[in-house]
Parts: structure tokens; sequence; C-alpha cells
């Protein structure tokens, strides 16, 4: 199955290099190239993408409002949408990922990270680069207030089981399928059907949103 992606941003040339990068691989096509976020908006309509690589920042709209229109929760058949950002502790990154985006990606992630990139999105692995993504949403994670408790500590309520609040950290800490499932001594069938659970009771879209939503409570293990 060919994968069709769709490239957004203000640049020509970084558009002209990742068309280049992409179509050379036999299982990847570029349908379509937009310099804004309404045109963005208009082919991804039109063309109906498996994949769309959008600039954070361009004109008419930003990052954020396009895949909040192209991929938010509810908006039906969604294009995995890849954020393509300079900065890695950009704030809009974070928006975007509670917008509905599937990730991100440095735009000096190299070629072999770009393909990868649109590979790992098309088949639902959202964290293309854990390291990178886990120190984003550290950085990120909004500052506890004395007054309001410590989340995240033992007995505070949430929807997840044991073994799924397990999964969902080692989601956040950067774990593939395969890292988790030989972790915890269990098929990656077992891990993709937890994997599917915890994004229907935190109504999540991907695994970038399980991420998040371990980060924003403070329930990664240790530091």
């Amino acid at each position: 199955m060919t994968i069709r992606v769709l490239l957004a941003d203000d640049q020509a040339m970084v558009r002209g290099g990742f068309r280049l990068i992409l179509d050379s691989q036999p299982d990847i096509t570029v349908v379509g190239e937009a310099g804004d976020g309404p045109e963005t908006i208009a082919l991804a309509r039109e063309h109906r993408p498996d994949v769309a690589l959008v600039d954070i920042r361009m004109p008419g709209l930003d990052g954020i409002e396009v895949t909040r229109a192209l991929a938010a929760p509810g908006v039906p058949d969604p294009p995995r949408v890849v954020i393509v950002t300079t900065f890695d502790t950009d704030e809009y990154v974070y928006g975007a990922l509670h917008a509905g985006a599937a990730g991100f990606l440095l735009k000096d992630a190299g070629p072999a990270l770009l393909i990868e990139a649109v590979r790992a999105a098309h088949r639902g692995d959202s964290l293309i680069s854990p390291s990178v993504t886990v120190r984003l949403l550290r950085q990120l994670m909004p500052a506890r207030d004395p007054a309001a408790g410590e989340p995240g500590e033992p007995g505070d309520p949430h929807p997840l089981s044991e073994r799924e609040l397990q999964i969902a950290r080692s989601i956040a800490e950067g774990r593939t399928n395969q890292e988790i499932a030989a972790e915890r001594f269990i098929s990656l069938s077992t891990v993709k059907t937890h994997i599917t659970r915890i994004q229907g009771k935190l109504d999540v879209r991907n695994r970038v949103g399980i991420a998040a939503w371990v980060w924003e409570n403070s329930l990664v293990d240790g530091d």
C-alpha cells in the first residue's frame, strides 16, 4: 500500500527537499504541497492524504489551527498529522498535540527519520522521536500548585487499571510497542489492545495524547 503524503510549509525549498526524499521511497508518494494554512486544509480535503507533514508556523492559519481542523476528535476520516518544527521546546507543538497531532519531527532530523516519521505515523506509532518527545513534555509539564496537592499521588482517582497505567507510563517514557511487550512479558497484540483501551478511557486519539496525560498528571516513574 502506498502512503499518500501532503506537505505543508511556507518555504518552497523545505517542501522541495521533503518531496525529493519521500518520493524516492517505493511505498510513499507526495500528493500535494501547500504554502499556508488555508491551502493545507483545502488540499487535505481534496486529496485525502494518509499523512500530513505540517509546519508549525505558516501564514493564514498556524499548524495548531490546521491540525485542529484536520485531526481533532470528531473529525471524520482524519489524516495522521505530524507537526514539523525547528525547535523541540516550542510551546506550539504541545498545543498541536492536544489539537490531534500524531507526533512531531525536527526539520534537521535528516532523511532517514523523515521517512520513518511518515511510516510510523501511518501505522499508528505516534512518538516519532521518543527522546525528544519526552523532553518536550517534561519541559512543558504544568507547574504543581502546592495548595492543590500533588497530582498523581498514590490513591488519586484515574480511569486506568494498574496494567494500563504501567503501559501508559512506558509510552510517556518513549518506549515502543515492542519494548513494552518485552518489558512486560506480553505479546505485541496485547500491548496494542491495552493502548486502544487506554485511548478510549482517556478520550485521546493517539499515543502522544496518552503521553501528554501522563506528564500532565505527574504519573511518570522516578524524577
